[in-house]
C-alpha cells in the first residue's frame, strides 16, 4: 500500500508540473500582451512596463516560466506602486492589479463558499444516486426499476441551470417556502448558511445523482453476476448477506472513485450553479475575472481547478483500492 500511495503521489506531482507548463504557455506565451491584460485598462504605459518587468516578461520564455514556478514554490515579490513592495507567499498565484490583492488570498476567501456547495451536493448525490441505483438493480425487471430508469434518464437530460431555475420559480416564487438564496458564511450564522444553500445543494445533488444511479445500477448488476457471488448462493448464504457484505462493497468501488473526482471538480468551481444562485465561490470568481479580463485571477482559478482535479484523482485511486480488494496495487 505504501508503494501504491507513493507512486500515485509522484504521478500527481508530475501532472501538476505539466499543468503549470500548459497554463503558463496558454495565458502568458500565446499571442497578445499579458502585461496589459494583467494590469487592466486603467493602466498607463509606464505601469504596464512595470508589470511586464515584475512578471519577468522581458526575459526568455524559459526564464519567465521558471520565475512563475518559483512563485508557486517559494513565493515572490510584487510592487503595489509608490515604492511599496509586497511579498506573495507560496503558493503564489500572482497579484491582481485590478483588485490590488494577491490572487491566493482572493481564492482562499471564495473557497469556503464553493466547498460548502460541493460538500452538501456530495451528500445528496450519494444518498439519492446510490440508493436509487441499488434499488433499481435489486428490483431488476419490475415496475420499480422501470420507473427509476425513467426518472434517471430525465435527470441526466435536464441541464443544471434549467433544474435550478425550475426550483427557484417553484419553491421561492410560487410556493414561497424559501426566500431567494443569499449566501451567508457558516461562521456568521450556521442555520441561515444551511437554509440559503439548500436549493443549490438540491439542484446540483439531483443533477449529479442521475449519473450515480446509472453507475451504481450497472456496477451492482455486474458484481452480482460474478463467480464468487454464485458460489455464496450455492453454499446457501442468504441473499441479504450476499448483497450487504459482498456485492455492495464491490459495486461501490467505482462510485467512490468517481465521487472523489467530481468533488474535486466542484471544488474547482461549479460555474453554472454558483452564477445562478449568486454564490461567491471560485466559479463565480472565474466568470467575473473573465468579464473584466483580469488575467492573474483567471490563471489562478484555472490552476486551482486543475490542482483540485489532479489531487482528487489521486485520492480516488486510493479510495477505490481500499473499497475494492480486487483492485491491483500497482
Amino acid at each position: 500500500m505504501t508503494r501504491f500511495v507513493l507512486k500515485r503521489a509522484g504521478g500527481a506531482l508530475f501532472v501538476l508540473l505539466a499543468l503549470s507548463v500548459v497554463v503558463y504557455a496558454l495565458f502568458y506565451v500565446a499571442p497578445g500582451d499579458p502585461a496589459r491584460l494583467a494590469c487592466g485598462e486603467r493602466c498607463n504605459p509606464q505601469q504596464i512596463a512595470q508589470v511586464r518587468e515584475q512578471l519577468g516578461l522581458n526575459e526568455p520564455v524559459v526564464g519567465q516560466y521558471l520565475r512563475f514556478l518559483e512563485g508557486l514554490l517559494t513565493g515572490r515579490d510584487y510592487s503595489a506602486g509608490a515604492g511599496i513592495a509586497l511579498h506573495c507567499d507560496a503558493p503564489c498565484l500572482g497579484f491582481s492589479y485590478q483588485n490590488d490583492r494577491e490572487v491566493t488570498q482572493l481564492l482562499l476567501e471564495r473557497l469556503p463558499a464553493t466547498f460548502s456547495l460541493a460538500l452538501g451536493a456530495l451528500a445528496i448525490w450519494l444518498v439519492v444516486g446510490v440508493g436509487t441505483g441499488l434499488l433499481s438493480a435489486l428490483r431488476r425487471g419490475g415496475a420499480t426499476e422501470r420507473a427509476l430508469t425513467v426518472l434517471t434518464l430525465a435527470g441526466t437530460g435536464t441541464p443544471v441551470f434549467i433544474l435550478g431555475l425550475l426550483l427557484l420559480m417553484t419553491v421561492c416564487a410560487y410556493l414561497r417556502w424559501l426566500p431567494f438564496p443569499t449566501y451567508v458564511p457558516f461562521g456568521k450564522d450556521p442555520e441561515q448558511w444551511a437554509w440559503n444553500l439548500l436549493l443549490p445543494w438540491v439542484t446540483l445533488g439531483l443533477f449529479e445523482s442521475a449519473k450515480y444511479a446509472r453507475l451504481t445500477r450497472s456496477s451492482t448488476l455486474e458484481t452480482l453476476a460474478e463467480d464468487h457471488i454464485r458460489t455464496f448462493r450455492a453454499y446457501g448464504v442468504g441473499e441479504r448477506a450476499i448483497v450487504t457484505r459482498h456485492a455492495v462493497r464491490g459495486a461501490l468501488g467505482p462510485v467512490i472513485a468517481l465521487s472523489a473526482v467530481d468533488f474535486g471538480t466542484l471544488i474547482g468551481g461549479a460555474v453554472l450553479t454558483e452564477s445562478l444562485f449568486g454564490i461567491p465561490g471560485l466559479g463565480k470568481t472565474l466568470i467575473d475575472a473573465v468579464r473584466v479580463v483580469d488575467l492573474p485571477v483567471v490563471v489562478g482559478v484555472v490552476l486551482a481547478i486543475g490542482a483540485a482535479v489532479v489531487i482528487a484523482g489521486a485520492v480516488a485511486d486510493l479510495l477505490h483500492a481500499l473499497a475494492d480488494r480486487r483492485v491491483a496495487l500497482v
